[in-house]
């Protein structure tokens, strides 16, 4: 996917949405109320969450949940997933696969941001129920162009990958100066995202400065 369209992005998002579907569909109840890597979500939370971010309307109901939430992001964002994550799972299920075409992007981000959060979330879904996480690489690649020269607004802070140099070992990918954090894409990506359980399938001398920061 180097070197994507928009259009190329909108479709891998769209892919990725079907297959999160499919996922919560292949659950039981135990595991879709397990813990995810999201602090406070379970699994179902997580899921219905990303069928809320994929609604035409999103972006008018997140600025209402920020006003009531006092300007704080994190709040907003964790009233909308958790009010969504009260519907039934057949709900989110049908949602993700009837808005998985949804080209809804938010301001300044651009649509790379939907496709980063789809990537990162599954993750968080999958990782905690012993589940491969095993995304195209080349979709992998475009969430972390995203996060290291796009403007990924409450993906990374600003000061996380300072110093690193991250190496895809299966992407012809590399970003950065100085200490060497290297694996495959989509755990570099998971890292940079903040989820320190993909730490141990990460190798490099940026390995101890990454951790210390998460």
């Amino acid at each position: 996917m180097d070197g994507s369209t928009p259009a190329d992005v909108f479709a891998a998002t769209a892919e990725r949405r079907r297959a999160v579907a499919d996922l919560l569909e292949a659950l039981d109840v135990s595991q879709l109320a397990a813990p995810s890597l999201c602090s406070g979500w379970d699994v179902r939370t997580v899921g219905a969450h990303l069928a809320q971010t994929a609604a035409p309307g999103a972006l008018g109901e997140f600025l209402r949940d920020l006003v009531r939430a006092r300007g704080s992001i994190h709040r907003a964002n964790d009233a909308a997933a958790r009010r969504a994550g009260r519907r039934p799972v057949a709900e989110t299920v049908t949602l993700l696969r009837e808005r998985a075409e949804s080209r809804f992007s938010p301001p300044m981000t651009g649509p790379r941001a939907p496709l980063t959060d789809l990537l990162v979330h599954e993750g968080d879904m999958r990782l905690p129920l012993g589940l491969a996480h095993d995304p195209d690489p080349e979709t992998v690649r475009v969430g972390l162009e995203f996060v290291t020269t796009g403007h990924a607004i409450g993906f990374v802070p600003r000061g996380r990958l300072r110093g690193l140099r991250l190496a895809a070992s299966d992407l012809d990918w590399a970003w950065g100066d100085g200490a060497a954090l290297t694996g495959r894409g989509i755990d570099l990506l998971m890292a940079a995202c903040g989820r320190s359980a993909v730490l141990p399938r990460l190798d490099g001398a940026g390995l101890s400065a990454l951790a210390g920061r998460l």
